[in-house]
């Protein structure tokens, strides 16, 4: 990869939210989703409002805002030792080993898409993500 092609790379920290196009964003690149209430990944397909949901990296925070909304803060790096948050999602028909960013987040969240929804982390141990071909 280029210099130039990797300066106007887009990295999606938030799967179906708005990219960045930092370098810094490329070590979060699709770390965080969105799931509905049956546990399933919520695409920007399924849920147009997710498209106007900002992203920023401050401050050791993962910073989302959404119009007619206060930001709210989430801390980038946590060490996932908790298993009351580990819970198990799908994504396409792959099982994924998640870690629930909680329940403040999952009510911001729930305002801004119009129905329940909450967002999760991919756990570290968790392999790879091999997700569906639409990814808006």
């Amino acid at each position: 990869m280029t210099s130039s092609t990797a300066s106007n790379a887009m990295f999606f920290p938030v799967v179906g939210c708005v990219g960045l196009d930092r370098r810094q964003a490329a070590d979060y690149h699709q770390r965080w989703f969105v799931i509905d209430a049956n546990n399933q990944w919520l695409s920007a397909e399924r849920c147009a409002a997710l498209s106007n949901v900002a992203i920023e990296l401050k401050l050791g925070s993962l910073v989302l805002r959404a119009p007619g909304m206060l930001r709210i803060d989430i801390p980038l790096d946590v060490i996932e030792d908790d298993d009351s948050v580990k819970r198990t999602v799908q994504v396409g028909q792959q099982s994924v080993v998640v870690v629930d960013e909680g329940d403040v987040t999952a009510t911001w969240l729930t305002h801004v898409a119009g129905q329940p929804c909450r967002l999760v982390k991919v756990h570290p141990e968790a392999g790879p993500v091999e997700w569906p071909q639409v990814m808006t």
